[in-house]
């Protein structure tokens, strides 16, 4: 499974391989309401064939107009769609108005290698920063995975955009429960680790997710996992196992960290007592206590493993977009 993300710079990428030029749109900014959020991405190529989406359809079809009467051949240029921009006449479904990034790329080697690295940084293998001088092709460095990617920004004619703050999450132990959050997370375009050091479960891990996934499957607790490896604050971190000996110990190595999300799974009941042990046990305090959500998830009443991994998930992203 990959991310809309991904799925447009391939289609860039195939379509260069094709020697194609393609123009990449980033959206930069929104005033009001909008369907799209600064980041979401969309490319054309010179056919008219487009992947991903900046609105609910009227931006792509003004687009797809204005390129084919021969518009946007600069190498870089912002356009605002919507009330006060310069195309005032698209009015946005929801409101408000949109600033889009256009970057036009040539079927060149130059062109090749920013996709090609973008297209790495997506699926978190590294970071990178595109720094862009409007009518200008963009500059772009790579940095360790390690180093907080700046913000997405533009003043006057410069627009920095980060590529690759992917968000991961940290699977504690497998699970049914844990499989449908592993399924979901795809989707949702985490980069997933899974810490399981039992036999069965491990194996089980392997055949329902291998390398296709880019699921990373390491064999070892995971609270000796978490000791022995730096955690960033782009990680949720979830044990859903039921068994204490793994989600006790991972709680008492998660608060260690600056993770945005640590969660439990467990009935009230469960997790009360859950809460007292750890506090006997593991000393934890009171504000360590705080970030532990547990129970985990959203309240919708699920029972099945499914839905009750859709409540976990549902909560992460809600946390993660706080």
């Amino acid at each position: 499974m990959i991310t809309l993300d991904q799925r447009v710079i391939d289609c860039a990428l195939c379509w260069h391989q094709l020697q194609q030029p393609v123009w990449l749109c980033t959206v930069l900014h929104t005033y009001g309401s909008s369907p799209r959020a600064p980041g979401t991405m969309m490319t054309i190529n010179i056919q008219g064939e487009h992947c991903g989406s900046l609105s609910g359809g009227c931006i792509e079809e003004d687009f797809l107009q204005q390129l084919a009467s021969g518009a946007y051949r600069d190498s870089s240029q912002i356009v605002r769609y919507g009330e006060g921009g310069l195309r005032p006449n698209v009015a946005l479904p929801c409101g408000g108005s949109v600033d889009v990034l256009i970057e036009y790329l040539p079927a060149d080697p130059e062109s090749y290698a920013l996709l090609t690295a973008m297209q790495t940084a997506l699926i978190g293998k590294q970071h990178l920063v595109k720094n862009v001088q409007l009518g200008q092709r963009a500059a772009w460095e790579i940095v360790s995975t390690a180093h907080v990617l700046p913000a997405l920004s533009h003043q006057q004619n410069q627009v920095v955009i980060p590529v690759g703050a992917v968000p991961q999450l940290l699977i504690a132990g497998y699970s049914v429960v844990a499989f449908e959050c592993i399924r979901l997370a795809l989707i949702l375009g985490f980069r997933i680790t899974v810490c399981e050091h039992r036999p069965e479960q491990l194996a089980e891990t392997e055949r329902h997710f291998g390398a296709e996934y880019h699921v990373t499957i390491v064999p070892q607790h995971p609270a000796k996992w978490l000791e022995n490896h730096e955690i960033s604050s782009k990680v949720a971190i979830l044990s859903l196992t039921h068994d204490p000996r793994i989600d006790e110990l991972t709680m008492m190595e998660a608060v260690n960290t600056p993770a945005f999300y640590l969660g439990v799974m467990g009935s009230v009941k469960n997790s009360a007592k859950r809460r007292q042990r750890l506090v006997e046990i593991g000393g934890l305090s009171e504000e360590e206590l705080t970030r532990i959500q547990a129970p985990v998830g959203i309240r919708i009443g699920s029972k099945t493993p499914a839905e009750i991994a859709l409540s976990v998930m549902a909560d992460v992203v809600r946390v993660k977009n706080l």
